[in-house]
């Protein structure tokens, strides 16, 4: 018992002292074209999966509650 409060105070006095060592110093900029290119072709990605995830996920309620038409024919 005695090593874990040793451990739990060595962890709590390096956790205290502990700093960025390599962060930058100042704020990052706003970014330049690139960025807010990149940033929205990754949006209509996302926007262009979510339309087959809606349909998707409505066809699902509707089988699960019985909403949907089933004209399936069997012979």
């Amino acid at each position: 018992m005695n090593a874990i409060a040793r451990i739990a105070a060595a962890t709590a006095v390096l956790s205290t002292v502990a700093t960025s060592a390599f962060a930058a110093s100042s704020a990052a900029s706003g970014g330049g074209l690139l960025v807010w290119l990149f940033l929205g072709f990754l949006g209509l990605i996302v926007a262009t999966q979510l339309v087959p995830a809606l349909m998707l996920l409505v066809g699902i309620v509707q089988g699960v509650t019985g909403a949907g038409s089933a004209d399936v024919s069997t012979r």
